[in-house]
């Protein structure tokens, strides 16, 4: 995940002049897993920079009335970072320059609030503010202050699209030797309380010699001065020498008049074991549990709870600890929070896998063309129904069909309707996963868009025909596979991967899976039955043809001819087989149910685990299956549950052996269906294929 963090161009990120936003960009980047990829953008003259991982953005007309500087910020963060591509842009407390950056990047747009939003350029208004809601991923408010500022207006049920995160601090282990100090943090001047702190001050000092006041600070305007012997006036100290001065103060004051968005020094006193004074404005009893409330704020008031805290030791220690050891708002618990948030943007598994439910595109051949007489054998349709039954959400393309259905007049594809088609259904669905399979009609070009509209969206193909050698179509099948192969996270065949070392260079990607079979697919059970036939095998010369290839010649035509001649007293029933017309859908299942037993014979020579998608109609409907030993299935399934033949004289004689013995027959093909429902169901085929894709340790069987 990549990130930008943009400050607001006056916030000075360095370690002599930091201020609250930019100590709170700094703090939060420190602990975050994300820290690798993340780049704090600001304009700073000096270079002692808070972390080194800021890049300054230059700004030539920094003071100008004629020009827009946030607008050439804006322009110069564009130029700067416009080879870059960021997943997340994170904005701090200027809804103008979201405004001005939103349609020059594909990325996800978090706003901070540090201030009051009805204070600031674009969220004044509540149509503003809404159309932030409407156009922004997330908002981050630094307390419940500035979100109720926020909702003025405007409907509160829309708040599930912003968080409140609060300033933070890191905890101390040591604890500092108090000296009897009185410490003001902040802008000395009226809007901070500073005249209120200014008239309680000299009378504690005057009546409390042994003690001393301080303030750190500093302000260019007009603005009360203290003047007495025991106070000092600091000037702006850098942060750490700040935490360090409260660290050694026994009472700490902050009596603003201001709405405070937050008060990130009542936060800090308090945690520094300061016994803390604070006003009740703003977003100031949100910074700690610990501390005490002005129940009136001018001088008079202030002037009488510093004597108590003075006169009275023991509730000022108490004041102290509680705050030191309950701190309310700590760096690593809401940089926790931050990450958080930030994973929940990028929607690939993120947020649907935190609660393990995911959306997914399954691209394949429905077979509308059709009129879907292919659904019994259709492995996207049981790669769907196991998605789905396993909580995940899917929407199915047919790409084929788009394609079809998509020709103009003189019947010539349009195939970059079909992108456009897949890159705005992507966008509106935002996928977790893209799955799938037998396909040449999505472009490169279209997943590289797609991985830049989310790169962390996961790509899967899937293909279920034969990938060896000894067969001339799998060289085409090959080339459609790794036309893919390395652009796709992962690949899935039905044939195991180390068939293809000599075939391919690169395997790692590569998954074998088992052909599923579907409780509503698969759901007779001939075991039960008896039959009239006694073998049953079907084959076509292409899914799409439908027909008999007359003169059509394959090794599987070759050997059945060689097995009939060898079965006697065998009622077998072949269809794409001598002149008898392939069968589908409801015929298929007509046919089958009246077989004892079927032949799960595959194109090719046999090979490592590869079987076509017949297996899962003859063992799913409970024909006793014999099944080449060569295909090595018996890693699968033993004797107990399929017949596993030598040759084609062991297979002559188990037929025969079976056709007499159907007790027999009957219990090794219920024991084979129960086997494989158990192992290779939709749910279990599905689940294996979501864990591969995301990277996880998963076993097939």
């Amino acid at each position: 995940m990549k990130i930008a963090t943009i400050l607001p161009y006056k916030e000075n990120y360095t370690v002599s002049k930091a201020q609250a936003a930019a100590i709170w960009v700094s703090d939060f980047y420190k602990f975050s897993k994300f820290r690798n990829n993340t780049f704090i953008y600001g304009n700073t003259l000096t270079k002692d920079y808070l972390t080194k991982n800021y890049v300054n953005i230059s700004i030539n007309n920094l003071r100008t009335k004629f020009t827009s500087t946030t607008k050439e910020y804006c322009d110069n963060f564009i130029k700067k970072t416009k080879n870059k591509k960021f997943d997340i842009i994170e904005i701090h407390n200027r809804p103008e320059v979201f405004n001005l950056l939103k349609n020059n990047f594909n990325s996800k747009f978090v706003l901070y609030f540090h201030n009051d939003p009805l204070s600031m350029y674009g969220s004044k208004s509540a149509k503003e503010r809404l159309k932030l809601l409407i156009n922004l991923d997330k908002i981050v408010f630094i307390s419940k202050w500035v979100q109720e500022r926020f909702f003025i207006n405007l409907d509160k049920k829309l708040s599930d699209k912003t968080e409140v995160i609060y300033h933070s601090i890191n905890r101390i282990n040591k604890k500092y030797k108090k000296e009897k100090k009185i410490t003001f943090v902040g802008k000395l001047n009226t809007s901070k309380g500073y005249d209120i702190y200014k008239d309680a001050i000299i009378k504690i000092l005057d009546e409390f010699k042994n003690w001393k006041a301080f303030s750190i600070g500093d302000e260019d305007r007009k603005r009360p001065i203290i003047d007495h012997i025991n106070h000092r006036e600091l000037g702006f100290l850098k942060h750490k020498e700040v935490l360090n001065f409260l660290g050694k103060s026994e009472i700490a004051v902050v009596p603003s008049r201001w709405e405070e968005p937050f008060g990130r020094t009542a936060l800090e006193s308090s945690s520094r074991a300061c016994a803390t004074i604070i006003s009740n404005r703003g977003g100031l009893p949100e910074t700690t549990d610990h501390c005490v409330i002005l129940k009136k704020l001018d001088s008079n008031e202030l002037y009488k709870q510093i004597k108590y805290l003075i006169k009275n030791e023991k509730f000022r220690k108490k004041l102290q600890l509680d705050g030191f050891n309950n701190i309310k708002h700590l760096v690593k618990d809401n940089t926790i929070l931050i990450d958080k948030l930030r994973e929940s943007l990028i929607q690939n598994f993120s947020l649907n896998y935190i609660r393990n439910k995911l959306r997914i595109i399954n691209i394949y051949n429905t077979g509308q063309k059709n009129f879907h007489r292919l659904y019994n054998i259709s492995l996207g349709k049981k790669f769907t129904n196991g998605f789905i039954r396993n909580g995940h959400d899917v929407l199915e393309i047919s790409d084929r069909d788009f394609v079809r259905q998509s020709r103009n007049f003189f019947q010539i594809k349009n195939p970059d309707k079909f992108q456009e088609y897949l890159v705005n259904t992507y966008k509106n669905y935002n996928p977790d996963l893209i799955f799938f399979g037998h396909t040449q009609n999505i472009k490169k070009d279209t997943i590289s868009e797609l991985k830049n509209l989310n790169n962390n969206v996961i790509l899967s193909q899937w293909n279920e025909d034969p990938v060896m050698k000894s067969l001339s179509y799998s060289k085409q099948n090959l080339q459609n596979i790794t036309n893919y192969s390395n652009i796709v996270d992962h690949n899935f065949i039905t044939t195991d991967p180390s068939i293809l070392k000599k075939q391919i260079n690169n395997i790692n990607n590569f998954h074998f899976f088992f052909v599923p079979v579907d409780k509503n697919i698969e759901c007779f059970n001939v075991s039960k039955k008896q039959p009239i036939k006694d073998l049953f095998y079907a084959m076509s010369h292409g899914v799409n043809r439908a027909t008999l290839k007359r003169g059509k010649s394959d090794s599987r035509i070759h050997f059945l001819n060689s097995l009939i001649k060898k079965l006697d007293n065998i009622d077998y029933d072949f269809y794409g087989f001598q002149n008898k017309e392939p069968i589908w859908g409801n015929d298929f299942y007509k046919a089958l149910n009246n077989s004892k037993m079927g032949l799960n014979l595959s194109r090719g020579l046999p090979t490592k685990y590869y079987t076509s998608n017949r297996i899962a109609s003859l063992m799913g409907n409970g024909l006793l299956t014999f099944i080449d030993k060569k295909t090595q299935l018996d890693d699968m399934f033993n004797n107990k549950e399929v017949i596993m033949y030598n040759n084609i004289n062991d297979l002559t004689d188990k037929i025969n052996f079976y056709k007499k013995n159907d007790h027999l027959r009957k219990k090794i093909a219920s024991a084979g269906r129960k086997k494989y429902f158990k192992l290779f169901n939709e749910l279990n085929i599905a689940k294996y294929i979501i864990d591969k894709s995301l990277g996880n340790r998963s076993s097939l069987y």
